[in-house]
């Protein structure tokens, strides 16, 4: 009789072993994600914090958008790994 309530505790029950172990996995899962977008945010904030600033937003232009100031010259410089031959 005690080896049936064991069985029906670890596998039948609303409460069983598989269903706490599943739910830990998911729990732990949740966390690394939480953890990874933690880490995206923080990085968010810096580069965020770097373009409140007249130097920081001049230089995002300039490499992002290839703007330039009047009368100057910008040259875009491939090099040979970056191309793409599959044409």
């Amino acid at each position: 009789m005690l080896t049936l309530f064991v069985i029906w505790m670890l596998f039948f029950d609303a409460n069983s072993w598989l269903i706490h172990h599943e739910l830990n996995n998911n729990i732990e899962a949740l966390n690394n994600e939480k953890t990874y977008y933690e880490k995206e945010i923080e990085k968010d904030k810096k580069a965020l914090k770097k373009l409140t600033t007249e130097e920081g937003l001049e230089k995002f232009a300039r490499e992002y958008y290839y703007m330039k100031r009047e009368n100057e010259e910008i040259f875009i410089i491939e090099y040979e790994d970056s191309i793409n031959l599959n044409k």
